[in-house]
């Protein structure tokens, strides 16, 4: 797991050394019941674009596969608010 920050969102990568999905798999994995994953990947996939990200799968030149899901960071507060909660 890696995870990646940048001014606007965070990425989050999760991979593994397995045998990859099948080409063309990668955005049916995230359907109910989709080759045998049940409702997992479907309602990770749902919570993380109801807070404004974005998810999604990748196979790995090397092997296995790669989810990937980013999730928009929040607005800084402005300086005189930090300042207030000091």
């Amino acid at each position: 797991m890696r995870p990646r920050s940048r001014k606007w969102a965070v990425r989050v990568e999760v991979a593994d050394r397995g045998p990859g999905l099948p080409p063309g798999e990668e955005y049916r994995v995230f359907e109910k019941f989709s080759r045998g994953a049940g409702l997992g990947l479907a309602i990770c996939q749902a919570v993380i674009r109801a807070h404004g990200g974005r998810m999604w799968a990748q196979n790995l030149p090397e092997g296995g596969v790669a989810f990937f899901f980013t999730l928009p960071l929040p607005e800084p507060a402005p300086p005189s608010e930090v300042a207030q909660h000091a």
